[in-house]
């Protein structure tokens, strides 16, 4: 998402110490805190499978809605954080996920799809909210040489999430009948609680101008555009060969939830074992995170050298990976389901490959995420996700279209790092290094988007 080229000049804050309230590092955090209750426990909620129910129709459904709402009113998010700011566009944005969790709440008793659709669409537009504010805090505050380590930070922490909030429905329905197929309403109560806590702990962000950098300088108040203006300058950036190398990864980075959470999770193993597999596979995450963090930041001097190496591994992992999951694919189908799972009586048909590849599925997902995180940052000051969603297309299917996806995204990767991302100076000032992508600099110019229109026009030429 981008935004004007005039930035407001942060008010001087002094930063007393890396811990500071008013430190990058305590407000990363803080805004993977609010990540960790509210779309760390949806995650664990959606990735139960059905949405923790034992039809996943409902859950498919609303989820259709979600992220239709969420593609339409994505481009509103950042129109919203520049009027209201990132506390009151944080606290909107996270209010919607406590709906959402009420909505299944109501149909464990009502067998009624209306409101879980109608919560998704509302969660859609909130999640556009929530991700524009924490796209500001994420994009502006680290400085180029760290940005691996805060997303790194940041997703062990969102990750975190996922991993109690899959021992919620584990703990609270470890003791009920064995062939129970929905979560029970303590679960989804105790959800909306974290998400509940989300939403105040949002309150507690402070805006960018009053943060200051690790290096000593002042993070800029990032004003995103009208939203008119953002529409027209989202689709004239298509133009953009960098963006265009990137859309691939974008979609890939969300495209595959549907199948690891319904398909895998949801069709291979019980109701226990599925919360029991969530703490492992958000548990990866946090291990992916932290492997692909240092990579990116410091395995190698050259920033480019780092990004090439990190690709090449991700690739490699990703490959194994989609191949394993395609030998396990093979063995059933939406027409031949499979015997579902127990953790505690399957013995070694639970603890081998199924467990192992989604185990699996987690780590990718995070590297495949900070990696597509890191390039973006290292292009410019701001992200935006694209995402889809297919239900009873089959199974195999599904597993070849994410592979695809995915490995497509690893060579366009590299070339646009190999193209695009510069080596930078450690001496150079920290302004200087965020935006050595050779994408236009927004900070230091009266029109940011017609700067980059001109940039366009010169490579084109050229």
């Amino acid at each position: 998402m981008r935004f004007q080229g005039e930035e407001e000049a942060a008010a001087k804050v002094p930063v007393t110490s890396p811990f500071g309230y008013n430190s990058p590092l305590v407000q990363v955090s803080l805004i993977g805190l609010v990540c960790f209750c509210c779309p760390g426990m949806f995650n664990a909620l959606t990735g139960m499978g059905g949405g923790g129910q034992v039809n996943p129709d409902a859950s498919n459904n609303a989820n259709t809605a979600l992220y239709t709402t969420f593609s339409i009113f994505g481009i509103l998010g950042g129109g919203v954080y520049n009027i209201f700011g990132p506390k009151i566009t944080l606290a909107m944005g996270c209010s919607t996920y406590v709906l959402y969790a009420g909505s299944f709440l109501y149909y464990n008793h009502q067998q009624d799809q209306t409101f879980a659709i109608f919560a998704c669409a509302l969660l859609g537009i909130g999640a556009s909210f929530l991700w524009a504010g924490q796209g500001a805090i994420m994009t502006s505050y680290p400085t180029a040489t760290r940005k691996g380590t805060y997303i790194s930070l940041f997703w062990i922490i969102f990750n975190l999430g996922g991993v109690i909030g899959g021992f919620i429905p584990f703990i609270l329905n470890y003791h009920r009948k064995e062939k129970a197929e929905t979560v029970n309403d303590m679960t989804y109560i105790v959800f909306m609680c974290f998400m509940s806590a989300g939403t105040l702990i949002s309150l507690t962000i402070l805006s960018p101008d009053r943060v200051v950098k690790d290096d000593g300088t002042h993070c800029t108040n990032i004003k995103y555009s009208n939203v008119t203006t953002e529409a027209i300058e989202i689709l004239k950036l298509f133009r953009n060969w960098k963006l265009l190398l990137i859309i691939p990864a974008a979609w890939a980075s969300n495209f595959f939830y549907s199948y690891q959470f319904d398909n895998v999770n949801g069709l291979m193993f019980n109701l226990i074992t599925r919360g029991f597999n969530n703490v492992f596979y958000w548990g990866a995450q946090m291990i992916g995170s932290v492997g692909i963090g240092y990579i990116l930041d410091f395995s190698f001097k050259s920033r480019r050298t780092r990004g090439l190496v990190g690709v090449g591994i991700v690739a490699v992992l990703g490959t194994a990976i989609w191949a394993g999951g395609l030998a396990n694919q093979l063995n059933y189908s939406f027409d031949k389901p499979p015997k579902r799972l127990d953790f505690k009586r399957s013995g070694s048909d639970f603890a081998g490959p199924p467990f192992i590849l989604y185990f699996s599925y987690g780590l990718l997902d995070a590297m495949f995420q900070c990696l597509v995180y890191w390039v973006i940052g290292a292009l410019a000051d701001t992200s935006e996700t694209l995402s889809s969603r297919k239900k009873k297309i089959p199974l195999l299917n599904q597993l070849i279209v994410n592979w695809v996806l995915t490995t497509l995204s690893y060579p366009l990767l590299a070339v646009l790092i190999y193209k695009a991302v510069k080596d930078t100076d450690s001496n150079k000032p920290a302004e200087d290094d965020d935006t050595a992508s050779g994408l236009p600099p927004p900070a230091s110019m009266k029109d940011g988007y017609k700067e980059l229109e001109n940039s366009i026009t010169t490579e084109k030429d050229g």
